[in-house]
């Protein structure tokens, strides 16, 4: 009778989908209720988003923006799988500091506030001009002699030597490109008698063996450079504020402008004042700063430029230094934020303005654009194994 009771029971336990133990020679039952699995006419009559094939429900999350891709993975399980499975979370720049002396560089992750040290004795006597897609544009200070440097693989791609002083300098890609090109703006010349301003640009590629100079007339100072689409462009910030857009074609060797005229917030001199430009998807972004005022963004829509409203930006992240600036819209901690290349306190950060806040941290008052963006750094691209050479 007792072994029918416990083969009853031990049935009844399977059935009603129950486990059990046992403690100090009492038996516990657990009743796990679940409800029964639909079957596959049931699934047919009512379709539920829970019956999804994954497949498709990865392709669904794939074509959502990284916000709604976030908000979205906290749905289900299911849910969260498929939309961490294709997440696309862009790499955030690093940046590059310069010793006073030495060849002992620094490179800090402003996401993670860790600081790495590395020696690069290639870099001795040298000065640095700008950086794009993990590389370095340097000079060396006596001979003149110019060379791209990749200070994680330490490849070097030498350049045609350039024996004058040069304003600004860019290049559009890696040298290890065919389509690398590399332009400077080595002198403004202002002629009295016909009241014009001429400027002086050279080109070359890795691979020549000289540069290719001309003059043209220009009515502005000059600004940084940035390449885009086979052209170099120019923001010329005003005296008075505001400023235009113009760029020179590679190809053709002439000059555009564009008339891309903002008026600016910032009532400052030519020389307060900072344009930055970066691109997104192929767009062109405009930030303007002044000391500690609020950066102004604003995006080329049409030849015109349209001031970003916080909504619009949708989290955009601008990292800003003396020689280079670079843009993201896919880093969920850092969105809606402009990185400086200046460190902050204890050297474990960087100094950033909150667009979504509209303060600086840490919170001081910033005379200049060249306080918050020291010559002695730069935001570099770092690899995707970057620990590996460190």
């Amino acid at each position: 009778q007792q072994t029918l009771k416990g083969l009853l029971l031990s049935t009844t336990v399977a059935a009603l989908n129950t486990s059990t133990f046992s403690r100090d020679g009492v038996a516990f039952y657990v009743f796990n209720h679940r409800p029964p699995s639909k079957t596959q006419s049931e699934v047919a009559v009512n379709p539920s988003f829970d019956n999804l094939p994954s497949s498709l429900l990865e392709v669904i999350m794939s074509r959502l923006v990284l916000k709604d891709n976030i908000r979205a993975s906290a749905s289900c399980k299911t849910w969260r799988e498929a939309a961490v499975s294709v997440r696309v979370v862009e790499k955030h720049p690093w940046l590059f500091c310069f010793p006073k002396r030495g060849t002992s560089f620094e490179l800090l992750d402003p996401l993670h506030w860790k600081t790495y040290t590395f020696n690069l004795p290639e870099l001795a006597d040298s000065t640095l001009c700008y950086s794009r897609d993990g590389w370095l544009l340097m000079r060396r200070s006596v001979s003149k002699d110019m060379f791209f440097f990749n200070p994680f693989s330490r490849e070097r791609v030498s350049l045609p030597k350039f024996e004058q002083s040069f304003l600004v300098i860019a290049f559009s890609c890696p040298p290890t490109s065919d389509h690398c090109v590399v332009g400077l703006v080595s002198s403004l010349r202002f002629y009295v008698e016909n009241q014009e301003r001429r400027i002086t640009i050279s080109t070359c590629h890795p691979g020549a063996t000289e540069w290719i100079t001309q003059e043209s007339v220009f009515h502005s100072h000059h600004s940084k450079l940035f390449y885009l689409h086979n052209r170099f462009y120019f923001f010329h910030c005003f005296n008075q504020g505001g400023g235009s857009l113009h760029s020179f074609h590679t190809s053709s060797r002439t000059w555009d402008s564009h008339y891309a005229y903002v008026s600016s917030e910032h009532q400052l001199s030519y020389y307060q004042k900072a344009s930055f430009l970066a691109e997104k998807n192929g767009e062109l972004f405009l930030m303007l700063t002044s000391g500690n005022e609020k950066p102004l963004i604003y995006k080329l829509v049409s030849s015109n430029w349209v001031k970003m409203s916080l909504t619009e930006l949708d989290g955009l992240t601008f990292f800003v230094s003396f020689y280079n600036s670079e843009l993201r819209n896919n880093l969920p901690w850092m969105r809606n934020n402009v990185y400086f290349s200046r460190f902050g306190y204890n050297r474990k950060s960087c100094v950033s303005y909150s667009l979504d806040e509209s303060t600086y941290s840490p919170c001081k008052e910033w005379h200049s654009w060249q306080q918050l963006c020291p010559p002695q750094s730069i935001w570099i691209v770092p690899p995707e194994n970057v620990l590996d050479y460190l």
